[in-house]
């Protein structure tokens, strides 16, 4: 199953601010919690984020920390304490912000804790085939891509791609960092840009972020990176489908109930014998061929406008199509809504025969 979190940082918040965010986040569905203890100054903060991941966890929520080398030698601990952890800030994983030398990580894996060992998937090195080749418990292997708070310093989708598949390939799970457009807080300091994985996301709402990671079939949870996302943030997260892409649209004010009917009511994907100019939904037109599609809103068709044929041509009457390229309008063919501007790109990624949807 596909999982949402959120991002704790107490040196930056109060306890009761902390309790009133998490439980909002699973109000909405959430259950990951991503923290980091490197951040972390003094006993108080510790002390904070002890309280506060006890509170999660008894709401059921998984609960993540980074963690390098030198917090182990800080607390006076070796790779073989990992225990330490679970006892007393109630974590189930420990994300390796810089790992060890590969045996290590396996040994930890196999730990009686069965604290998971959370793994840098950013990073694009044989690290996780090193791991591996120790005989890890699987089971206890994870990763997550890192974060990047600088402008223009976010991973590329070619390389997120490449790093994902490594992992997914392996069948271990996956998570990537999305950002809050109205969140400050990350675990060093302010940040004005957010929190992504993907540079690309940067500025995009934080829904379009998450849509687009669970579509490329290579992430299984999407985790809010800064603190704190907007409680209209968190509710739109826990209402999006986690299995099926369903497309944002504007519906035309011209569209009928018919047209809305197919738009909304029917399940769509997307014909095996692909064109570069249409998405074809071909199903309509087959249980709509004896229904009245008036002609409307037939002005040329470009990129995001979902279009469904009308009484003009018999043959393809009631197929819906969302436009990939700018093409001309026979008139048969009517205008019925419009993919938001910045979901668009969205269109490129869809597969043959895959099934998607559309919500207002």
């Amino acid at each position: 199953m596909r999982r949402l979190g959120i991002s704790l940082y107490p040196q930056h918040s109060t306890l009761d601010q902390m309790k009133r965010y998490v439980q909002l986040a699973h109000d909405n569905g959430f259950d990951r919690i991503f923290t980091c203890l490197m951040s972390l100054n003094n006993n108080e903060e510790r002390q904070k984020l002890q309280q506060i991941n006890k509170f999660a966890q008894q709401l059921g929520f998984d609960i993540s920390a980074d963690v390098a080398p030198a917090v182990f030698e800080d607390l006076g601990l070796t790779f073989k304490d990992i225990g330490y952890f679970k006892e007393h800030y109630h974590l189930a994983a420990l994300r390796l912000d810089m790992g060890f030398s590969g045996q290590e990580e396996a040994f930890m894996s196999l730990d009686a804790s069965n604290v998971k060992v959370e793994l840098n998937i950013s990073n694009g090195t044989k690290y996780v085939e090193n791991i591996l080749s120790y005989q890890p418990n699987k089971d206890n292997i994870i990763g997550c891509h890192n974060f990047y708070p600088r402008r223009f310093t976010g991973l590329s989708r070619q390389h997120f791609l490449t790093t994902s598949k490594l992992f997914k390939t392996n069948h271990i799970r996956t998570a990537a960092m999305i950002s809050s457009q109205h969140a400050k807080y990350g675990p060093w300091e302010q940040t004005e840009h957010g929190l992504p994985t993907l540079e690309e996301h940067r500025y995009l709402p934080i829904t379009v972020q998450a849509k687009d990671l669970w579509h490329t079939g290579l992430i299984d949870d999407c985790i809010i990176g800064n603190m704190y996302a907007s409680e209209e943030e968190l509710y739109a997260l826990g209402q999006l489908n986690r299995q099926k892409l369903e497309l944002k649209i504007v519906p035309s004010a011209e569209t009928s109930v018919l047209e809305e009917a197919v738009l909304f009511k029917e399940p769509h994907f997307n014909r095996g014998d692909v064109s570069e100019y249409v998405i074809r939904s071909t199903q309509s037109r087959v249980k709509y061929k004896n229904g009245d599609f008036p002609a409307h809103d037939t002005n040329s068709l470009k990129q995001g406008d979902v279009t469904i044929d009308n009484n003009l041509d018999i043959r393809y009457k009631g197929e819906l199509q969302i436009v990939l390229k700018e093409m001309p309008n026979a008139g048969s063919t009517n205008i019925v809504a419009r993919v938001v501007e910045e979901e668009q790109f969205l269109l490129a990624f869809i597969q043959p025969w895959e099934s998607f949807g559309f919500t207002r």
